[in-house]
């Protein structure tokens, strides 16, 4: 781990760390270079199970071989209807391997969406990672006429099943193993055929506002995009990354599987969601990208841990984190750091720190990368403070990920940093909103060219519908999407973000939506953090039968008033929120108000719970 106080060390590479020009021929050549390396690791009932670049390529090329024995040809479509499992990747890189378009379908989407994106995208396989996944496919497969056939990773269960349509990955694994020794240079043929300029992926955007837009990512754009990460901050074979993320975001495909390709870093893949926080420990990743979410989550976790622990180990805490935050102000504002306070530090790592960095996972991390929505600057002062820099990126699906970085060497929490090299970034003059171009930016939306017309413009600019603000140092910072700006009745323009994002630092709020555009005043509906809500009810003995009964109790509803004060201190008394409404359902990435990635969708939020924000406006 890199010092605090000497953050330069952190380099970006610009050097060519694997040929290839397409997805494929990095893959392959990422093979023959790295054989018995172990790439994939992955942890099943309780074991953690390792594969080689060599036993990958087996994999993926037995999977591809299977593909061309059912037909799939070049430039068409395969999706892959799964959580973050190996058999994700190894589809994913068999289908691209086969000249492809390989397209990823979240799996808490329902059959309704599974049929649209299936039949946007003219879908031939479907890939789906167990019974539950399957329902919904043959649900809808009588109305998918392009679909051939659908490919089970997890077959449990599912062992008397009769059905032509359906496969087994053995099964396709076996048939691929017969195809190729009967048609052996056909895969290798494919893969010589693949051409920059070719059609790659597929990522669907989560369509809030309407249907979901299949953005379309060129093999050219995507080893462009990976050559330009490793120049905002390099990773090398020697680092070990977290897969967690959905791997049809365009963060966890981009940011995990590919650049882990490129790289030769080792890519880590969790249980399942419920085992996170205990297999960050168990990985402690050199590298780990995540969303603001997560790092919510660690550092709640961490102050409900503070609560429970003796006074000493307090005490311990407050005067090591004080150290580390007089270092972290430090190194912000461009300062030496004295021998005196370094050596204050090496006390308080041993003191507090270090077994703080072990409770999160992160006591190996290099550094820590946040993006996918805005983070409150408090928060990455704090993991700074503890001694790990945290990197906040800035992209969308449209641009292939990151379009800008802030450097190691010169932080500033609250920024998204400068446009990084291998893009253009600028503000639309007249409206503040956040443009890009560069070849990094998207083919447009397939089937939609009226809503590619829309998103590039004819000088090749990408409208990204964020609008922000750049300093003298060219660092950007977001200040909200253009959609989001509440205007009040009073006609003060209120950017409703930096008000979310310092109600989500608190421990017992998971995510907040503040309305008040065309209102009198500022009210907000929150999302309260269930885990610690529910400890701090049992702690002050305060009664509560489920879920609901929990966001009613009085002492609670004290509890969220407290932090919404706390918040509005930071505040203009024009800004100031001055109703809340706790939401009283359970939400999970299921239920239509989250995005995949967690998040509220605000538009659908503020339609569904339409009665509570005009009562909070009686």
């Amino acid at each position: 781990m890199s010092h605090l106080w000497d953050l330069a060390s952190i380099q970006p590479n610009r050097e060519i760390v694997l040929p290839g020009e397409t997805i494929p021929a990095l893959f392959w050549n990422a093979v023959r270079q790295r054989g018995p390396s172990t790439w994939l690791r992955q942890k099943h009932l309780g074991l953690w199970r390792s594969w080689s670049w060599d036993q990958t390529g087996q994999a993926v090329r037995e999977i591809a071989g299977g593909l061309l024995s059912l037909g799939l040809a070049k430039g068409e479509c395969a999706s892959i209807l799964a959580n973050t499992v190996i058999e994700w990747v190894w589809a994913d890189l068999a289908v691209l391997s086969c000249g492809g378009v390989s397209n990823g379908i979240y799996p808490t989407d329902a059959a309704s969406q599974v049929h649209y994106l299936c039949q946007d995208s003219r879908t031939r396989i479907l890939f789906v990672e167990d019974d539950e996944q399957l329902d919904k496919a043959l649900e809808v497969r009588s109305q998918l006429p392009d679909l051939r056939k659908i490919v089970v990773f997890d077959m449990e269960g599912l062992h008397q099943l009769d059905d032509e349509g359906i496969l087994s990955l053995e099964g396709l694994r076996a048939l691929g193993r017969d195809y190729l020794a009967q048609h052996p240079d056909e895969l290798q043929q494919r893969i010589a055929a693949c051409q920059p300029q070719d059609l790659a992926i597929l990522v669907y955007t989560s369509g809030t506002t309407g249907k979901p837009k299949g953005a379309m990512h060129l093999h050219a754009g995507l080893v462009y995009t990976l050559h330009g990460f490793n120049t905002l901050v390099a990773q090398y074979e020697s680092d070990e990354r977290m897969c967690f993320l959905p791997l049809c975001h365009i963060a966890e495909r981009m940011g995990g599987e590919y650049f882990a390709l490129y790289t030769g870093a080792k890519l880590n893949f969790v249980e399942n969601p419920e085992t996170i926080p205990e297999n960050v420990r168990e990985i402690a990743p050199t590298v780990f990208t995540g969303v603001p979410r997560v790092w919510e989550k660690f550092y709640s976790g961490v102050m409900i841990s503070l609560k429970e622990a003796g006074a000493v180990q307090q005490a311990a805490y407050r005067w090591a984190i004080g150290v580390g935050t007089a270092i972290a102000n430090r190194v912000l504002d461009g300062q030496t750091v004295g021998t005196w306070l370094k050596f204050k530090f090496v006390l308080a790592q041993w003191l507090a720190l270090n077994n703080v960095r072990k409770l999160i996972g992160i006591h190996r991390a290099r550094y820590l990368v946040t993006g996918a929505a805005p983070i409150s600057p408090d928060l990455v002062r704090w993991y700074l403070a503890l001694g790990v820099p945290m990197l906040e990126v800035w992209g969308m699906t449209e641009t292939c990920g990151a379009s800008t970085g802030v450097p190691a060497e010169r932080m500033k929490p609250g920024s998204i940093g400068p446009a990084a090299a291998f893009n253009e970034v600028r503000l639309d003059p007249a409206t503040g909103e956040i443009l890009v171009r560069g070849k990094n930016v998207f083919a447009g939306y397939l089937n939609q060219p009226e809503k590619t017309a829309e998103a590039i413009d004819a000088d090749g600019w990408l409208h990204t519908g964020d609008v922000g603000v750049m300093d003298a140092d060219g660092y950007f910072r977001i200040t909200d999407r253009m959609k989001d700006i509440i205007i009040t009745a009073g006609g003060k323009n209120v950017t409703p973000s930096e008000l979310e994002n310092d109600l989500k630092f608190s421990p017992y709020i998971t995510d907040a939506v503040v309305i008040g555009d065309k209102r009198p005043y500022l009210t907000v509906i929150i999302m309260i953090d269930h885990e610690n809500v529910e400890k701090f009810a049992q702690d002050q003995d305060v009664p509560f039968s489920n879920y609901a009964s929990l966001t009613r109790a009085s002492a609670v509803q004290e509890l969220i008033q407290g932090e919404v004060d706390r918040v509005n201190r930071k505040f203009a008394r024009v800004e100031q929120i001055k109703k809340f409404f706790l939401l009283e359902n359970q939400l999970t990435a299921e239920d239509e108000e989250l995005t995949p990635t967690m998040k509220l969708k605000r538009k659908l939020v503020e339609k569904k719970y339409a009665a509570p924000i005009e009562a909070m406006y009686r």
